[in-house]
């Protein structure tokens, strides 16, 4: 005969607290939905005493449980209709499979599908996802000489490790298999959500821990619901996620026992301040009591320091450039507007594109994926990079600055005191002025709060005790690292930007930004003030694209360079002599890229070939490169070559088609019928010998002579060093003039038409007004 009565177990009570918490009820609450007219059966039920079967029962199914796994010593002949004598005992297995069966569409919903950033529409994973490489080493907790650091070239500032040796990488799937207790660290936008998504859809479809029922949350939501509830219990959490696939808590307790779960928990940093040490214990203890199961765990890089006991610390290495192939391939075909050829012609021609040195501070920021994602989407509307950078970097900035967590739902604790938007990039600005001003890329933890410190001075809020100041700037430190990921720790203790071209984006906007006329053009002339030094190069190119107008820029600019060589006599002979003879060329090309033609010649025809190019391969540009390069070949010892003979024979020919003066003309034949016929190859060899020296030396003076080329000038080192600083300065001139700057249309006539010329021409155009 059945039992009238039943009694919970001291392990089916704890079952039965858990589905309790999650209802969030009262023991009033749940004996209304029992129809009890008082909770004095409930508070027996959860106290293990004697209640009245149908009762009980009815407690269970309202908590979604099964009544036999709460009871203790469940009746055998006591039925619900229709329940078999026996109720059927599944194997782990096959409530493994029961479990990811039920669950498999509800976790492919959830994790399948992206919604990126201004895209109207989602997409599914497998068509954009690209495999991550892992970082063993977490960057940031190596030891390194700040010395070291800012001996780093422009190149390698965003080198993964940035140390001697560089950080071993493996595929982000080998560190998974490889550690069960696994934190993923990373930057803002590097892809930690998108990889914990990947590894759920890969589990769900049986291609990675097939025997593990894979369960993903977000910590920020689970935190807010823990706290609404007042219970920080990850098992009931689960429970709760799980309720779709009709399982119960002792199932449950059977999955976590047994080690087949995969628990893969996203970002960490995103939990409230006040929340954080509740949601680190909950993983702690849940991690330890169910220690056989695969845990993952997401986070910034700059929240590590919130230690998860027994869990390896790996990083997500930056994108090589066959990921960013991939990513652009896989990005063209899913969300451009072509089918797949021209989805893949139009990631080609992005990628090379991206390779051009042009494009190299693009190169900077897209082994971050989510700015790939911005190129991407700016290219497939303009057919192009973006010949304005600034309007690139601003909205990156936004994104990190806010707009991306608010794309996700995320609300960052207040750490800035009232600080908007244009606060921040202002702070951000002042200290990247500074740094860059020093030379500093890389800076010691209490230096940047010193610079903090300083701007905090400058607010019009109540004065700060130092000690208060002190500890403001240290928690605005973390909060620029944590939440926007802007200053990065490199090393421990050093500092950076997490871009050079953040730095140089913010150090020419504090200048742009100066408040009025005057502070302008104190800030324009300590701009030029760095005009020969090459790292402030895209400095000058984005203040030039930013300024409402350029012209005060780029006429400083002009004044400084021509200084450069004001003061050197044969400086100014050489400069002299390129005027003149750019002038004889008929018709006339652009005089200043021929001066700059023939003062790259002068030096090295290898390096004049691009202005050939460039002034449409005039006739006497063509005829005076080639004497340069055959007079280049002959100045290395040919006496032994005797086929040489031969081969100055056949330049001689091909240059003989090019000459229009009859005096040349006749000279340089007289200079070939010189040679020897190959015919007599003894005569030619003695000939060769005895007259190779006086044979170059005839052929350099008819040059000199007819075509005022090949001068010896014999530029001292210093003067050498002068001339690239004064030819890398006007190529830069140039180059803010093509940036589609604001110049008006007079001055930038007057500038290209003076540019490369000597002093004396200046002052006379000057004085004749032209």
């Amino acid at each position: 005969m059945a039992k009238r009565s039943l009694k919970a177990s001291s392990t089916g009570i704890q079952w039965a607290k858990r589905a309790f918490s999650l209802k969030g009820w009262t023991q009033d609450n749940l004996a209304a939905e029992v129809n009890l007219k008082t909770r004095q059966p409930i508070w027996r039920f959860f106290t293990g005493q004697p209640v009245d079967r149908q009762v009980f029962m009815e407690i269970c199914q309202i908590l979604d449980l099964g009544w036999r796994e709460i009871a203790e010593n469940p009746p055998a002949d006591f039925l619900e209709p229709g329940e078999p004598l026996t109720p059927p005992s599944l194997t782990v297995d096959e409530l493994v499979a029961m479990v990811r069966s039920q669950h498999y569409d509800t976790l492919q919903h959830q994790c399948g599908i992206l919604q990126l950033l201004d895209i109207g529409r989602p997409v599914n994973l497998d068509d954009i996802y690209v495999d991550v490489n892992i970082l063993e080493a977490v960057a940031n907790q190596q030891w390194l000489a700040i010395a070291d650091l800012n001996n780093l070239e422009s190149t390698e500032f965003d080198r993964v490790g940035l140390g001697v040796v560089e950080i071993p990488q493996i595929p982000g799937m080998e560190a998974v298999e490889t550690y069960t207790k696994l934190r993923v660290l990373g930057r803002p936008g590097v892809g930690k959500t998108t990889f914990l998504q990947h590894l759920a859809v890969r589990c769900n479809q049986g291609e990675f821990a097939a025997d593990q029922v894979p369960v993903f949350m977000a910590l920020r939501e689970f935190a807010d619901v823990a706290k609404r509830r007042d219970d920080f219990s990850l098992f009931s959490y689960l429970h709760q996620t799980l309720l779709t696939a009709s399982i119960t808590a002792p199932q449950l307790e059977i999955l976590l026992t047994e080690g087949r779960m995969l628990v893969l928990m996203d970002g960490l940093d995103e939990v409230r301040h006040q929340d954080i040490n509740a949601v680190l214990q909950a993983i702690r203890t849940f991690s330890d009591q169910y220690h056989r199961n695969r845990y993952v765990v997401s986070c910034r890089t700059a929240t590590q320091k919130l230690a998860l006991r027994g869990f390896t610390d790996v990083e997500i290495a930056p994108f090589s450039s066959a990921q960013i192939t991939t990513f652009a391939q896989k990005w063209f075909i899913a969300l451009g507007r072509d089918a797949t050829p021209a989805g893949q012609a139009k990631a080609t021609e992005f990628v090379e594109k991206l390779e051009r040195p042009e494009n190299w501070p693009f190169r900077q920021l897209v082994v971050t994926p989510l700015f790939l994602h911005l190129a991407c989407w700016v290219f497939q509307g303009e057919g192009q990079f973006p010949s304005k950078r600034t309007a690139f970097y601003k909205q990156s900035l936004d994104l990190l600055l806010g707009k991306w967590d608010e794309t996700k739902g995320v609300e960052r604790d207040d750490i800035y005191r009232g600080f908007l938007l244009p606060q921040k990039i202002k702070l951000l600005s002042q200290i990247a002025a500074v740094t860059f001003e020093q030379g500093q890329y890389f800076f010691e933890q209490r230096t940047i709060e010193q610079y903090i410190e300083d701007y905090l001075k400058t607010r019009p809020n109540p004065m700060l005790e130092p000690e208060e100041l002190r500890l403001e700037s240290e928690a605005i430190l973390k909060a620029i690292e944590a939440q926007h990921g802007l200053l990065i720790e490199r090393a421990r203790g050093i500092f950076s930007f997490s871009y050079l071209a953040f730095q140089e984006y913010l150090t020419a906007r504090k200048i742009v930004a100066a408040h009025n006329l005057r502070a302008l053009e104190q800030a324009l002339g300590g701009l030029v003030s760095h005009l020969t030094d090459p790292h402030w190069r895209e400095v000058f190119l984005l203040t030039a694209a930013m300024l409402r107008s350029a012209d005060s820029l780029v006429q400083l600019m002009k004044q400084e360079i021509d200084a450069l060589v004001a003061h050197d006599p044969h400086l100014q002979d050489f400069l002299r002599w390129a005027s003149q003879k750019s002038q004889t060329l008929s018709p006339t090309p652009k005089l200043a890229t021929t001066r700059a033609f023939y003062l790259a010649l002068a030096q090295s025809p290898t390096a004049a070939a691009p202005f050939a190019l460039a002034i449409t391969l005039d006739q006497g540009i063509l005829l005076d490169a080639a004497l340069e390069n055959l007079l280049m070949d002959c100045a290395l010892d040919h006496r032994q070559d005797f086929a040489y003979a031969q081969t100055c024979r056949e330049a001689i020919n091909n240059i003989l088609v090019m000459v229009r003066d009859a005096g040349f003309y006749k000279s340089l034949q007289q200079l070939k019928d010189q040679l020897p016929s190959t015919q007599h190859p003894h005569q030619l060899q003695s000939w060769w010998q005895a007259n190779y020296e006086t044979w170059v030396e005839q052929l350099r003076t008819t040059m000199i002579h007819y075509r005022n080329i090949h001068h010896p000038w014999q530029f001292s080192a210093e003067q050498r060093q002068n001339l690239k600083r004064y030819y890398d300065a006007n190529q830069l001139l140039v180059d803010c003039l093509n940036s589609n700057c604001e110049v008006t249309p007079t001055i930038r006539q007057d500038i290209e038409s003076t540019l490369l010329l000597p002093q004396q021409e200046l002052e006379d155009r000057e004085w004749q007004g032209d």
